[in-house]
């Protein structure tokens, strides 16, 4: 499944750039067939404007916000474009300069005021972005752009309009929730987030939203806390991107990238930061696996331990004879992976590309298995009994319990990442296969299916093409898992028209469709498909 392209033409580079928002729908040329059950919109996110006036953003996670969507119609594709309004983005546009501080890009100033405003401009507490331009998810009847701080942004996703700001900070105890929620469903949605614990200590929340209301009423205001998970540290919260769910359990993965809050809160006031300064790695406190019920919620205080690595995307979990199972997509060591998404190093020539990763923590697709059911006595023995995995449990003297995980899958700078499943069917269920796109050296190049029981891969590539996270949908009249299809956005830059929604069969990878326009697009992180 290692990729078989080398990319010296360097065309990954066009996934980096700056690109307009459309007035109306694109027709797009459609070869192949259409599956008839695709009758919905395809919507993605990601960055789109890279600059503003002759200020560069720097980071991979900075670009402005664009809503990418698909629509199909009696077997035909249109696709569409917008900005999502944001403040950030209607301020910077206004401005013609980085007005609010991104992920790894600082704010300066408006020159324009006097030294002693803006001495006091700084002390206006921080001005937190909103740039939703990670994932897009329902909440009740409505739809939500976010990324990873307190603000969510409502947007119509027939028309693409912004809709209006939502401060989580409003309705619960939280400094920001992921772009991974957990959805049920009834349409029930699980989040995660740091927040002040009890003692001013940190701890995170897990925030759930319910569904739809009878009397209409916003299902946000109704959100409440319903478990907390501790911190290691009391004063630096791990970063956290996703967690695990499974049918009665939450499972959270405590890394060893710290956000350092005090240089967090003092980075704005003094010196010209942004969020990335403020991370930081605990090189000797290893991993944490933190596990609670979820209904009602308890946390349940082992100690879980493993070895260093970087997450971000959670696979799967799922309960299995008094084990929860959790698959995930590590990085091994204490380094943050974050380091190596710069956009200088993104667009750097493809040897240069390669060196630099070479640098980077290796990708890796893991299983751990997490005992329910632990006695002190039976310190040294591996406790995980079921008979289809590798990885361990070990008591330790200290009451620890140490992990060691399966290898699902592992390549030499080759990662597989942004995975999916067929959530609506196997989403905190035992289940058989994953769907990634495959990072070469960090660039986007393939699409790729693993089988977590047997290991065995699958994968499409084309020479010069970059494809995004496949989403599986599944057919009306499907039976086995992986029954349906993989909806992916691929930008091939020099071909006559560079950007296409690819459609292929989820048992091997083969071409459906294509539907292609006639102009190219930026990355895409996350999205879903709206039937």
């Amino acid at each position: 499944m290692v990729s078989r392209f080398e990319h010296p033409a360097g065309g990954y580079k066009k996934i980096f750039e700056t690109c307009e928002e459309l007035a109306e729908p694109l027709p797009a040329t459609v070869t192949g067939r259409i599956p008839p059950f695709l009758k919905g919109s395809l919507l993605r996110l990601g960055p789109g404007l890279f600059e503003v006036g002759d200020e560069p953003f720097y980071h991979l996670f900075d670009g402005q916000a664009l809503m990418h969507k698909f629509d199909f119609k009696n077997g035909q594709v249109t696709y569409f474009r917008k900005f999502v309004k944001t403040d950030a983005y209607v301020r910077a546009i206004t401005e013609k300069r980085v007005v609010i501080t991104e992920f790894g890009t600082f704010a300066y100033p408006d020159p324009c005021k006097n030294i002693f405003s803006r001495f006091f401009s700084y002390f206006k507490g921080v001005e937190v972005t909103d740039n939703c331009l990670v994932n897009v998810y329902p909440i009740g009847e409505d739809y939500y752009a976010v990324t990873e701080t307190n603000y969510l942004t409502k947007v119509d996703t027939d028309s693409l309009e912004t809709l209006k700001k939502v401060d989580m900070c409003n309705y619960v105890n939280i400094n920001g929730v992921t772009a991974h929620p957990h959805i049920e469903q009834d349409g029930t949605v699980y989040n995660i987030g740091n927040c002040m614990g009890k003692g001013a200590t940190l701890a995170y929340n897990v925030v759930m939203t319910p569904p739809t209301q009878k009397d209409k009423s916003d299902p946000i205001t109704k959100s409440k806390v319903v478990v907390q998970f501790p911190s290691a540290e009391r004063f630096k919260p791990s970063y956290v991107h996703s967690f695990g769910m499974s049918e009665n359990y939450f499972v959270f993965v405590e890394t060893p990238v710290k956000i350092n809050l005090l240089k967090f809160l003092s980075a704005w006031s003094i010196r010209g930061s942004n969020y990335m300064d403020c991370f930081e790695s605990n090189e000797s406190q290893g991993t944490l696996f933190h596990i609670a019920k979820k209904n009602p919620g308890e946390y349940i205080d082992h100690k879980f331990k493993g070895a260093a690595i970087g997450m971000f995307h959670h696979i799967n979990t799922y309960e299995d004879q008094g084990f929860i199972v959790t698959d995930v997509c590590g990085w091994k060591g204490f380094e943050f992976v974050y380091n190596y998404l710069w956009l200088a190093n993104l667009r750097a020539n493809w040897e240069e590309v390669k060196k630099a990763a070479m640098m980077a923590p290796q990708p890796e697709v893991r299983r751990y298995v997490i005992p329910l059911d632990i006695h002190k006595e039976e310190q040294g023995k591996n406790l995980v009994s079921l008979p289809y995995t590798t990885a361990t449990a070990t008591m330790h003297a200290d009451g620890t319990i140490w992990l060691e995980p399966e290898v699902l899958f592992s390549g030499p700078r080759q990662a597989f990442e942004f995975p999916q499943i067929n959530y609506g069917k196997y989403a905190g269920k035992n289940y058989s296969y994953a769907y990634a796109l495959g990072l070469n050296h960090f660039i986007p190049d393939r699409i790729v299916k693993l089988n977590v029981r047997t290991k065995e891969t699958w994968v499409w590539q084309e020479p010069d093409s970059y494809p995004s996270e496949p989403l599986f949908i599944q057919s009306p009249d499907g039976v086995d898992e992986d029954d349906g299809v993989l909806l992916t956005i691929v930008v091939a830059p020099g071909a006559q028209r560079p950007g296409y929604l690819l459609i292929l069969n989820a048992k091997d990878l083969s071409e459906i469709a294509r539907a292609e326009v006639e102009c190219t697009m930026p990355v895409t992180f996350h999205g879903m498909y709206k039937p």
